[in-house]
């Protein structure tokens, strides 16, 4: 197993923790409620291990690269405007075709239409290519 493993042991502690959304043998997910808090905390001057223990988590099993990790991941989610809401359901996969207005869909029709035109385009140059280069090698053989 890798380093950062959570042992079972470990995952069971974590599980118990009221700010554990999701905990497995590899990672961790945080409810957003801690989040808020942790940055609450973090603004007024303790350290993020500090805040780890006032929680209920014992730093060391977290480990201070996940620890460092953490306090970045709430940095930058702090600035999104969905702040620490969980995004992945919501932009995950391609758009669905059925959510989208008439004017988009008939915008991305003109598109692909577009791109066909091109490459027809192209394949009638290359066939143009081929037929004079045909045209040539037969002219140099009569001679």
């Amino acid at each position: 197993m890798g380093v950062n493993y959570f042992t079972d042991e470990q995952v069971e502690e974590l599980r118990k923790n009221p700010y554990v959304k999701n905990v497995s043998n590899k990672a961790i997910t945080y409810e957003e409620e801690l989040k808020e808090l942790f940055l609450i905390d973090y603004q007024n001057g303790l350290t993020p291990s500090m805040i780890f223990m006032k929680y209920g988590f014992n730093p060391k099993i977290l480990g201070q690269s996940r620890i460092d990790k953490f306090v970045q991941r709430v940095k930058q989610q702090n600035i999104r405007s969905e702040r620490f809401s969980d995004t992945r359901k919501g932009n995950s996969g391609r758009p669905i075709t059925k959510e989208l207005s008439n004017e988009e869909i008939i915008k991305r029709l003109k598109h692909q239409n577009k791109i066909l035109q091109q490459e027809n385009d192209f394949l009638k140059r290359i066939r143009f290519i081929n037929k004079k280069q045909i045209s040539k090698a037969s002219k140099t053989k009569a001679q």
